[in-house]
Protein backbone atom coordinates (compact mmCIF):
# COMPACT_ATOMS: atom_id res chain seq x y z
CA UNK A 1 0.00 0.00 0.00
CA UNK A 2 2.84 2.24 0.96
CA UNK A 3 4.50 1.69 -2.31
CA UNK A 4 1.41 2.02 -4.19
CA UNK A 5 0.58 5.72 -2.45
CA UNK A 6 4.33 6.48 -3.45
CA UNK A 7 4.27 5.81 -7.22
CA UNK A 8 0.71 8.19 -7.37
CA UNK A 9 1.98 11.07 -5.15
CA UNK A 10 3.31 13.76 -6.66
CA UNK A 11 7.12 13.14 -6.00
CA UNK A 12 10.63 13.71 -4.87
CA UNK A 13 12.34 16.48 -3.76
CA UNK A 14 15.79 16.69 -5.37
CA UNK A 15 17.81 18.23 -8.25
CA UNK A 16 15.85 15.25 -10.25
CA UNK A 17 12.48 16.09 -10.19
CA UNK A 18 10.32 13.29 -10.58
CA UNK A 19 6.84 12.95 -12.60
CA UNK A 20 4.15 10.69 -11.13
CA UNK A 21 3.56 7.97 -14.11
CA UNK A 22 0.92 9.14 -17.11
CA UNK A 23 1.16 6.18 -19.24
CA UNK A 24 0.96 2.14 -18.19
CA UNK A 25 1.87 0.94 -21.63
CA UNK A 26 5.30 -0.52 -22.27
CA UNK A 27 7.83 -0.40 -25.20
CA UNK A 28 7.67 -3.45 -27.27
CA UNK A 29 10.82 -5.36 -27.79
CA UNK A 30 12.30 -5.24 -30.95
CA UNK A 31 12.96 -8.37 -32.64
CA UNK A 32 16.34 -7.12 -34.33
CA UNK A 33 17.64 -7.30 -30.93
CA UNK A 34 17.51 -10.53 -30.74
CA UNK A 35 21.51 -10.88 -30.98
CA UNK A 36 21.90 -7.97 -28.54
CA UNK A 37 20.42 -10.01 -25.94
CA UNK A 38 22.44 -13.20 -26.72
CA UNK A 39 25.54 -11.17 -25.98
CA UNK A 40 24.39 -10.61 -22.71
CA UNK A 41 23.10 -13.91 -21.75
CA UNK A 42 26.50 -15.17 -22.70
CA UNK A 43 28.31 -12.61 -20.97
CA UNK A 44 25.95 -13.58 -17.68
CA UNK A 45 26.83 -17.19 -18.26
CA UNK A 46 30.54 -16.80 -18.76
CA UNK A 47 30.72 -15.01 -15.39
CA UNK A 48 28.80 -17.77 -13.37
CA UNK A 49 31.06 -19.94 -14.71
CA UNK A 50 34.39 -18.60 -14.52
CA UNK A 51 34.43 -15.18 -12.21
CA UNK A 52 37.26 -15.74 -9.71
CA UNK A 53 34.88 -15.88 -7.09
CA UNK A 54 30.82 -16.79 -6.86
CA UNK A 55 28.96 -14.24 -7.71
CA UNK A 56 24.89 -14.20 -7.26
CA UNK A 57 22.43 -13.76 -9.73
CA UNK A 58 20.87 -10.50 -7.68
CA UNK A 59 23.99 -8.81 -8.61
CA UNK A 60 24.55 -9.46 -12.04
CA UNK A 61 20.93 -8.54 -13.25
CA UNK A 62 21.42 -5.25 -10.84
CA UNK A 63 24.80 -4.68 -12.67
CA UNK A 64 23.05 -5.12 -15.80
CA UNK A 65 20.11 -2.35 -15.38
CA UNK A 66 22.77 -0.49 -13.92
CA UNK A 67 24.35 -0.25 -16.65
CA UNK A 68 21.74 -0.04 -19.08
CA UNK A 69 20.24 3.03 -17.49
CA UNK A 70 23.85 4.30 -16.93
CA UNK A 71 24.13 4.81 -20.30
CA UNK A 72 21.14 7.01 -21.16
CA UNK A 73 20.96 10.15 -18.94
CA UNK A 74 22.02 11.31 -15.57
CA UNK A 75 18.50 11.18 -13.88
CA UNK A 76 17.33 7.99 -15.09
CA UNK A 77 18.25 4.93 -12.58
CA UNK A 78 16.69 1.91 -10.96
CA UNK A 79 14.95 2.34 -7.49
CA UNK A 80 14.03 -0.06 -4.67
CA UNK A 81 14.70 -0.85 -1.04
CA UNK A 82 16.81 1.93 0.51
CA UNK A 83 16.59 4.07 -2.58
CA UNK A 84 12.64 4.13 -2.66
CA UNK A 85 12.73 5.00 1.24
CA UNK A 86 14.60 7.91 0.38
CA UNK A 87 11.84 8.87 -1.84
CA UNK A 88 8.92 8.48 0.85
CA UNK A 89 10.90 9.97 3.27
CA UNK A 90 11.81 13.30 1.50
CA UNK A 91 8.43 13.41 0.48
CA UNK A 92 7.09 13.24 3.95
CA UNK A 93 9.41 16.34 4.89
CA UNK A 94 11.92 15.28 7.27
CA UNK A 95 14.74 13.09 7.76
CA UNK A 96 17.99 13.15 9.71
CA UNK A 97 21.22 14.34 8.20
CA UNK A 98 23.43 17.08 6.82
CA UNK A 99 20.71 18.41 3.90
CA UNK A 100 22.45 18.33 1.10
CA UNK A 101 21.59 17.48 -2.41
CA UNK A 102 24.39 15.57 -4.26
CA UNK A 103 24.89 13.89 -7.35
CA UNK A 104 27.34 11.74 -8.72
CA UNK A 105 29.47 12.85 -11.39
CA UNK A 106 32.34 11.66 -12.82
CA UNK A 107 33.00 8.80 -9.82
CA UNK A 108 33.07 11.94 -7.07
CA UNK A 109 29.97 13.58 -4.88
CA UNK A 110 29.29 16.88 -6.64
CA UNK A 111 26.95 19.14 -4.03
CA UNK A 112 24.40 20.29 -5.97
CA UNK A 113 23.26 22.77 -3.25
CA UNK A 114 22.42 22.85 0.77
CA UNK A 115 19.19 23.26 1.57
CA UNK A 116 18.56 26.01 3.44
CA UNK A 117 19.38 26.73 7.28
CA UNK A 118 20.38 23.01 7.66
CA UNK A 119 23.78 22.11 8.73
CA UNK A 120 25.38 21.35 6.00
CA UNK A 121 25.22 25.27 4.97
CA UNK A 122 26.02 26.54 8.05
CA UNK A 123 29.25 25.00 8.14
CA UNK A 124 29.78 26.41 5.23
CA UNK A 125 29.60 23.90 2.23
CA UNK A 126 28.63 25.24 -0.99
CA UNK A 127 27.08 24.18 -4.31
CA UNK A 128 29.91 22.77 -6.58
CA UNK A 129 32.13 21.36 -3.62
CA UNK A 130 33.21 17.71 -3.63
CA UNK A 131 32.91 15.35 -0.86
CA UNK A 132 36.29 12.87 -1.19
CA UNK A 133 36.03 11.29 2.43
CA UNK A 134 33.77 10.52 4.64
CA UNK A 135 35.32 10.27 8.37
CA UNK A 136 38.85 9.50 6.73
CA UNK A 137 37.82 6.88 4.17
CA UNK A 138 37.97 7.27 0.34
CA UNK A 139 34.20 7.51 -1.12
CA UNK A 140 35.37 8.38 -4.86
CA UNK A 141 34.57 5.87 -7.25
CA UNK A 142 32.03 4.41 -4.57
CA UNK A 143 28.23 4.08 -4.95
CA UNK A 144 26.19 7.51 -4.70
CA UNK A 145 24.13 5.57 -2.60
CA UNK A 146 26.10 4.59 0.05
CA UNK A 147 27.41 7.55 0.61
CA UNK A 148 24.18 9.30 1.11
CA UNK A 149 22.90 6.76 3.62
CA UNK A 150 26.74 6.83 5.47
CA UNK A 151 26.11 10.97 5.72
CA UNK A 152 22.16 10.40 7.32
CA UNK A 153 22.08 9.17 10.83
CA UNK A 154 20.56 10.14 14.32
CA UNK A 155 20.28 13.73 14.88
CA UNK A 156 23.41 15.28 17.09
CA UNK A 157 26.04 12.74 15.44
CA UNK A 158 28.63 14.15 13.95
CA UNK A 159 30.36 13.08 10.83
CA UNK A 160 33.70 14.47 9.08
CA UNK A 161 33.86 15.26 5.58
CA UNK A 162 36.71 15.61 3.59
CA UNK A 163 36.18 18.51 0.84
CA UNK A 164 37.60 19.76 -2.54
CA UNK A 165 36.82 23.19 -3.23
CA UNK A 166 37.09 24.20 -7.10
CA UNK A 167 40.01 27.00 -6.97
CA UNK A 168 41.24 25.96 -3.43
CA UNK A 169 44.95 24.64 -3.72
CA UNK A 170 43.85 21.93 -1.00
CA UNK A 171 41.24 19.76 0.25
CA UNK A 172 39.62 20.38 3.66
CA UNK A 173 37.98 19.12 6.30
CA UNK A 174 34.81 19.65 8.05
CA UNK A 175 32.82 18.54 10.89
CA UNK A 176 29.34 18.44 10.50
CA UNK A 177 26.61 17.66 13.42
CA UNK A 178 23.79 15.72 11.78
CA UNK A 179 20.13 17.18 12.77
CA UNK A 180 16.73 16.77 12.02
CA UNK A 181 16.01 18.08 8.46
CA UNK A 182 12.63 20.04 8.30
CA UNK A 183 12.47 20.29 4.61
CA UNK A 184 10.23 23.45 5.55
CA UNK A 185 9.65 24.41 1.90
CA UNK A 186 8.07 27.64 2.20
CA UNK A 187 9.75 31.26 4.34
CA UNK A 188 9.09 34.68 4.52
CA UNK A 189 10.08 38.01 6.09
CA UNK A 190 9.26 41.54 5.50
CA UNK A 191 11.86 43.70 4.44
CA UNK A 192 12.65 47.52 5.32
CA UNK A 193 10.12 49.63 2.74
CA UNK A 194 7.07 47.28 2.81
CA UNK A 195 8.94 44.58 0.02
CA UNK A 196 7.85 41.09 1.19
CA UNK A 197 10.48 38.41 0.27
CA UNK A 198 8.86 34.74 0.39
CA UNK A 199 11.80 31.75 -0.27
CA UNK A 200 11.04 28.41 -1.97
CA UNK A 201 13.53 25.73 -0.32
CA UNK A 202 12.06 23.21 -2.56
CA UNK A 203 9.27 21.66 -4.45
CA UNK A 204 7.20 19.36 -2.06
CA UNK A 205 3.37 19.05 -1.42
CA UNK A 206 1.19 21.99 -0.86
CA UNK A 207 4.38 24.68 -1.82
CA UNK A 208 1.28 26.36 -4.06
CA UNK A 209 -0.76 26.23 -0.67
CA UNK A 210 2.57 27.40 1.70
CA UNK A 211 3.18 30.60 -0.69
CA UNK A 212 -0.41 31.91 -0.70
CA UNK A 213 -0.15 31.82 3.12
CA UNK A 214 3.20 33.18 3.30
CA UNK A 215 1.89 36.02 1.05
CA UNK A 216 -1.23 36.79 3.36
CA UNK A 217 0.88 37.05 6.54
CA UNK A 218 3.32 39.47 4.63
CA UNK A 219 -0.29 41.63 4.00
CA UNK A 220 -1.06 41.16 7.33
CA UNK A 221 2.70 41.97 8.85
CA UNK A 222 3.13 44.92 6.55
CA UNK A 223 2.47 48.82 7.38
CA UNK A 224 0.08 49.63 4.86
CA UNK A 225 -0.01 48.12 1.34
CA UNK A 226 2.97 45.89 0.52
CA UNK A 227 5.09 47.63 -1.93
CA UNK A 228 6.88 44.84 -3.83
CA UNK A 229 7.30 40.97 -3.67
CA UNK A 230 10.65 38.79 -4.02
CA UNK A 231 10.23 35.28 -4.73
CA UNK A 232 13.59 33.73 -3.81
CA UNK A 233 14.15 30.14 -5.71
CA UNK A 234 17.86 30.22 -5.20
CA UNK A 235 19.92 26.88 -4.39
CA UNK A 236 16.25 25.09 -5.02
CA UNK A 237 16.85 21.73 -6.65
CA UNK A 238 13.21 21.00 -7.97
CA UNK A 239 10.66 18.67 -7.18
CA UNK A 240 6.91 18.34 -7.92
CA UNK A 241 5.49 19.80 -11.41
CA UNK A 242 2.15 19.91 -9.63
CA UNK A 243 3.76 22.35 -7.54
CA UNK A 244 5.59 24.58 -9.92
CA UNK A 245 2.32 24.40 -11.50
CA UNK A 246 0.02 25.42 -8.73
CA UNK A 247 2.96 28.06 -7.48
CA UNK A 248 3.07 29.83 -11.06
CA UNK A 249 -0.20 29.75 -11.31
CA UNK A 250 -0.53 31.78 -8.13
CA UNK A 251 1.08 35.00 -10.04
CA UNK A 252 -1.08 34.19 -13.11
CA UNK A 253 -4.77 34.57 -14.67
CA UNK A 254 -3.95 33.43 -18.15
CA UNK A 255 -2.10 31.24 -20.56
CA UNK A 256 0.25 28.20 -20.52
CA UNK A 257 3.16 27.87 -17.63
CA UNK A 258 4.91 25.02 -19.15
CA UNK A 259 4.23 22.06 -21.52
CA UNK A 260 6.30 18.60 -21.36
CA UNK A 261 6.65 16.83 -24.81
CA UNK A 262 7.54 12.61 -24.91
CA UNK A 263 7.97 10.38 -27.50
CA UNK A 264 5.58 7.85 -26.30
CA UNK A 265 2.06 8.12 -26.16
CA UNK A 266 0.56 9.97 -22.98
CA UNK A 267 3.58 11.81 -21.91
CA UNK A 268 3.27 15.32 -24.27
CA UNK A 269 1.23 17.39 -21.45
CA UNK A 270 0.03 21.33 -21.15
CA UNK A 271 -0.13 23.04 -18.40
CA UNK A 272 -2.24 26.34 -18.05
CA UNK A 273 -2.86 28.85 -15.90
CA UNK A 274 -6.45 29.24 -13.99
CA UNK A 275 -6.39 24.98 -13.32
CA UNK A 276 -5.49 25.32 -10.05
CA UNK A 277 -6.18 28.81 -8.46
CA UNK A 278 -8.60 31.38 -9.69
CA UNK A 279 -7.19 35.07 -9.72
CA UNK A 280 -3.68 36.33 -8.85
CA UNK A 281 -2.19 37.31 -5.95
CA UNK A 282 0.47 40.13 -5.50
CA UNK A 283 -2.12 42.06 -8.80
CA UNK A 284 -0.23 45.04 -9.24
CA UNK A 285 2.91 44.25 -6.95
CA UNK A 286 6.60 44.53 -8.71
CA UNK A 287 7.99 41.44 -8.30
CA UNK A 288 11.62 39.67 -8.52
CA UNK A 289 12.44 36.43 -8.90
CA UNK A 290 16.38 35.41 -7.66
CA UNK A 291 17.67 32.67 -9.22
CA UNK A 292 21.29 30.66 -9.33
CA UNK A 293 22.96 27.73 -11.00
CA UNK A 294 21.58 25.83 -7.83
CA UNK A 295 17.99 26.75 -9.23
CA UNK A 296 16.89 23.62 -10.89
CA UNK A 297 14.13 21.73 -12.34
CA UNK A 298 10.45 23.03 -10.92
CA UNK A 299 12.42 26.33 -9.81
CA UNK A 300 13.00 26.47 -13.68
CA UNK A 301 9.52 26.00 -14.57
CA UNK A 302 8.48 29.18 -12.46
CA UNK A 303 11.11 31.16 -13.51
CA UNK A 304 10.47 30.56 -17.09
CA UNK A 305 6.67 31.18 -16.67
CA UNK A 306 6.97 34.33 -15.10
CA UNK A 307 9.46 35.29 -17.40
CA UNK A 308 7.55 34.38 -20.26
CA UNK A 309 4.29 36.39 -19.32
CA UNK A 310 6.47 39.34 -18.33
CA UNK A 311 5.16 38.76 -14.94
CA UNK A 312 8.36 39.40 -12.89
CA UNK A 313 11.92 40.61 -12.95
CA UNK A 314 14.59 37.31 -13.22
CA UNK A 315 17.26 38.22 -11.33
CA UNK A 316 20.47 36.47 -10.15
CA UNK A 317 22.48 33.54 -12.31
CA UNK A 318 21.36 31.41 -14.39
CA UNK A 319 20.18 28.08 -13.62
CA UNK A 320 20.92 24.60 -13.25
CA UNK A 321 19.38 23.61 -17.03
CA UNK A 322 17.14 20.75 -16.03
CA UNK A 323 14.58 20.42 -18.36
CA UNK A 324 13.69 16.88 -18.54
CA UNK A 325 11.02 14.84 -16.88
CA UNK A 326 11.54 11.68 -14.70
CA UNK A 327 8.55 9.54 -14.74
CA UNK A 328 8.53 6.53 -12.10
CA UNK A 329 7.26 3.11 -13.05
CA UNK A 330 6.61 0.60 -10.76
CA UNK A 331 8.07 -2.45 -11.45
CA UNK A 332 6.69 -5.18 -9.40
CA UNK A 333 5.81 -4.13 -5.35
CA UNK A 334 8.53 -3.10 -3.84
CA UNK A 335 10.89 -1.65 -6.82
CA UNK A 336 10.11 1.27 -9.67
CA UNK A 337 11.73 2.43 -12.70
CA UNK A 338 12.98 6.39 -12.47
CA UNK A 339 13.07 6.94 -16.60
CA UNK A 340 13.31 10.57 -18.21
CA UNK A 341 10.56 10.22 -20.60
CA UNK A 342 10.24 13.72 -21.87
CA UNK A 343 11.11 17.30 -22.24
CA UNK A 344 9.27 20.14 -21.05
CA UNK A 345 9.28 23.99 -22.22
CA UNK A 346 8.38 27.08 -20.92
CA UNK A 347 5.46 29.32 -22.18
CA UNK A 348 7.24 30.16 -25.64
CA UNK A 349 8.43 27.17 -26.36
CA UNK A 350 11.94 27.92 -24.93
CA UNK A 351 13.76 24.40 -23.70
CA UNK A 352 15.17 24.67 -20.43
CA UNK A 353 17.34 22.13 -21.04
CA UNK A 354 21.24 22.61 -21.13
CA UNK A 355 21.15 26.56 -21.40
CA UNK A 356 18.50 26.91 -18.14
CA UNK A 357 16.92 30.09 -17.49
CA UNK A 358 18.81 33.06 -18.46
CA UNK A 359 17.97 36.17 -16.05
CA UNK A 360 16.71 39.07 -17.26
CA UNK A 361 19.36 41.57 -14.98
CA UNK A 362 22.36 39.14 -14.04
CA UNK A 363 23.34 40.13 -10.39
CA UNK A 364 26.70 37.71 -9.18
CA UNK A 365 26.70 36.78 -5.55
CA UNK A 366 29.28 39.31 -4.62
CA UNK A 367 28.94 38.54 -1.53
CA UNK A 368 30.64 34.80 -1.74
CA UNK A 369 34.71 35.29 -1.23
CA UNK A 370 35.40 32.21 -3.34
CA UNK A 371 32.90 33.91 -6.05
CA UNK A 372 35.31 34.25 -8.83
CA UNK A 373 37.28 31.05 -7.86
CA UNK A 374 34.20 29.16 -8.10
CA UNK A 375 32.50 30.32 -11.14
CA UNK A 376 34.98 28.44 -13.61
CA UNK A 377 33.86 25.40 -12.04
CA UNK A 378 30.00 25.93 -11.40
CA UNK A 379 28.49 23.02 -12.30
CA UNK A 380 25.34 22.76 -14.39
CA UNK A 381 23.51 20.22 -16.05
CA UNK A 382 25.84 20.61 -19.30
CA UNK A 383 28.24 19.50 -17.67
CA UNK A 384 26.84 16.55 -16.32
CA UNK A 385 28.31 13.23 -18.46
CA UNK A 386 25.63 11.49 -20.76
CA UNK A 387 23.03 14.89 -20.03
CA UNK A 388 20.33 15.39 -23.22
CA UNK A 389 21.40 17.45 -25.57
CA UNK A 390 19.41 20.58 -26.15
CA UNK A 391 17.49 20.65 -29.23
CA UNK A 392 18.48 24.05 -30.38
CA UNK A 393 22.16 22.90 -30.16
CA UNK A 394 23.32 25.97 -28.05
CA UNK A 395 26.97 26.90 -28.58
CA UNK A 396 28.91 27.43 -25.58
CA UNK A 397 29.84 31.04 -25.64
CA UNK A 398 25.95 31.96 -25.99
CA UNK A 399 25.46 30.00 -22.34
CA UNK A 400 28.44 31.70 -21.38
CA UNK A 401 27.85 35.07 -22.80
CA UNK A 402 26.05 36.83 -19.15
CA UNK A 403 29.94 35.87 -17.20
CA UNK A 404 31.52 39.31 -18.48
CA UNK A 405 31.99 42.17 -16.35
CA UNK A 406 29.42 44.19 -15.27
CA UNK A 407 30.79 47.36 -13.88
CA UNK A 408 27.95 47.53 -11.77
CA UNK A 409 29.44 45.01 -9.73
CA UNK A 410 33.10 45.90 -8.57
CA UNK A 411 32.84 45.58 -5.05
CA UNK A 412 34.42 42.89 -3.13
CA UNK A 413 32.95 40.33 -0.46
CA UNK A 414 35.19 42.06 2.21
CA UNK A 415 33.95 45.43 1.39
CA UNK A 416 30.48 44.74 1.54
CA UNK A 417 30.54 42.54 4.76
CA UNK A 418 32.35 45.74 6.18
CA UNK A 419 29.09 47.50 4.89
CA UNK A 420 26.86 44.90 6.69
CA UNK A 421 25.40 43.19 3.22
CA UNK A 422 25.31 39.58 3.86
CA UNK A 423 23.60 38.49 0.94
CA UNK A 424 24.18 40.52 -2.24
CA UNK A 425 22.11 39.31 -4.93
CA UNK A 426 19.12 39.72 -2.29
CA UNK A 427 19.90 42.95 -1.36
CA UNK A 428 20.58 44.30 -4.87
CA UNK A 429 16.82 42.84 -5.51
CA UNK A 430 15.33 44.74 -2.60
CA UNK A 431 17.03 48.26 -3.19
CA UNK A 432 15.66 47.44 -6.97
CA UNK A 433 12.34 47.42 -5.69
CA UNK A 434 12.32 50.58 -3.47
CA UNK A 435 13.53 52.56 -6.75
CA UNK A 436 10.82 51.42 -8.91
CA UNK A 437 7.86 50.39 -6.81
CA UNK A 438 6.31 53.47 -7.49
CA UNK A 439 7.00 53.31 -11.49
CA UNK A 440 5.82 49.40 -11.33
CA UNK A 441 8.98 48.65 -13.39
CA UNK A 442 9.90 45.44 -11.72
CA UNK A 443 6.46 44.15 -13.43
CA UNK A 444 7.66 44.10 -16.62
CA UNK A 445 4.29 44.73 -18.55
Amino acid sequence: MKFAALVKSAALVTAVAIIPATTAGMAQVDGRVGPEFAKLFATYERIKAAYVEPVDDEQLIRGAIDGMLGSLDPHSAYLDGADLQRLETMIDGNYSGLGLSVQMDDGAVKVISPFRGSPAMEVGIKAGDYITHLDGELIYGGDLDDAVSRMRGPAGTDIRLTIFRPGRDEPFDVTVTRGVIELEPVTHKLEEGNIGVIMVNEFSRDVGADVFAAWQELRTEASGRLQGLVLDLRSNPGGSLDEAVALSDLFLTKGRIVSQRGRAQGETIFFDSETVYRGEIARDTPMIVLIDAGSASASEIVAGALQDHRRAVIMGDRSFGKGSVQTLLPLGRDAALKLTTARYYTPAGHSVQEGGIKPDISVPQLSDPDLEKRARFRMRESDLRGHLVNEAALKDEELERDKNDDPRFLLTAAELKEQGVEDFQLDYALRTLRRTASTNMARRN
